[in-house]
């Protein structure tokens, strides 16, 4: 079933205005003939007045920190997707600090600061490689869900079905647009990354080494219909993985991340750097791997310049011998122990008909933190 066709215009002039590369005067030609047709803002909101819902309260698009002049007039002609770019930088933060829980880097934010990581993704390190990815794929995750979910007017559900129906089963419900919030996510993360350098060489390659992530994770997800559920036929659609599943699957390409070396030639808009391996015989890094090419500091010791908090007083974990253990994560050291009384549910019943009971016991556990 596809979208009214007031819809499918409407996601063809968004297209025709954001991603596609025209020239200026048939952009704005664009801009306004869809602007006209199909409104979307209030029209209640000045230009000035547009808001993006970076945190509870809405704020203006000139108030947020830190935007570049592209993504700017982004957030003002695309205020109602806005919310969505916004929680997509929000999940790829919580998912980054979930997969460096138990490294020396944890993924630290500083509040009121324009550069929420510090200092630490100044360098082009595989910790900034990893952060560019996730955050990319959250935009690109957050578009796409919201998009499906009808919270945008100007996006839907993918209507270009993958080839015909199985047996057993039938299309149905609603394909998540994952180009189409990919092409948001490259819209506006991308939108700093315009230098003939090689650090935007290498954070164009990682934010789309992230979004390729989504794409490749993408899977049916079906249900059942039939009396008494018999599943006697089933409608599938096109759906996204749980977020987790890309921040393990990205947490793989951290850990395998291709270092490369800086090669600087002359073209004819002037001196370009790019990128190759420094390893010639390695298996050169594909679009879907992360790369990186300066050493990332060791941690240990808190350091503002390379932002570092260090290791004291983070917990770890007595018994493992990998980087969460207190040998690695301390740096050698050492750590100290204290008791910590904690009260939790315990000899739980459960009663016919239909509650559990269960009394509360205080428990005993050793805590060990770094010196």
């Amino acid at each position: 079933m596809g979208l009214p066709l007031e819809v499918s215009q409407h996601i063809r002039c968004w297209k025709d205005r954001v991603i596609k590369p025209v020239i200026p005067l048939k952009l704005a030609r664009a801009r306004s003939r869809c602007q006209s047709r199909f409104p979307i803002s209030s029209p209640s909101l000045a230009v000035g007045h547009q808001y993006s819902s970076l945190g509870t309260q809405p704020i203006l698009c000139g108030s947020i920190p830190g935007l570049v002049p592209k993504q700017l007039r982004f957030c003002r002609n695309y205020v109602e997707i806005m919310p969505s770019v916004a929680e997509g930088v929000k999940i790829g933060i919580q998912e980054c600090q979930h997969q460096f829980r138990g490294r020396r880097w944890n993924c630290t934010t500083i509040n009121d600061n324009l550069a929420i990581f510090g200092p630490v993704l100044d360098k082009a390190t595989r910790e900034s490689a990893f952060v560019h990815a996730i955050a990319s794929a959250g935009v690109a995750f957050a578009v796409t869900r919201s998009c499906a979910e009808g919270s945008a007017t100007i996006c839907g559900c993918d209507t270009r079905h993958k080839g015909p129906p199985g047996e057993g089963w039938k299309w149905g419900g609603c394909s998540e647009d994952v180009e189409f919030g990919s092409m948001v996510s490259r819209e506006f993360a991308d939108a700093r990354e315009n230098r003939p350098d090689a650090r935007s060489a290498m954070n164009r390659h990682n934010n789309e080494a992230g979004r390729t992530s989504i794409n490749d994770h993408m899977h049916l997800k079906c249900k059942c219909h039939g009396l008494s559920g018999s599943c006697e036929v089933k409608t599938c659609w096109w759906s996204q993985p749980d977020f987790r599943v890309i921040g393990d699957y990205l947490k793989d390409k951290y850990d395998s991340a291709s270092e490369m070396v800086v090669e600087k030639h002359r073209e004819s808009r002037g001196w370009v750097e790019t990128l190759r391996p420094k390893y010639t015989f390695f298996k050169p890094p594909t679009e879907r791997d992360l790369v990186y090419y300066e050493n990332s500091p060791n941690f240990c010791e808190p350091n503002p310049e390379t932002g570092s908090f260090g290791t004291r007083d983070r917990a770890c974990n007595l018994t493992s011998h990998g980087i969460d253990g207190c040998d690695l994560l301390c740096c050698g050291r050492g750590h100290n122990t204290r008791t910590e009384k904690r009260k939790e549910k315990c000899h739980c019943i459960f009663h016919w008909c239909c509650y559990v009971s269960c009394q509360e016991c205080v428990r005993v556990y050793d805590v060990h933190t770094c010196k």
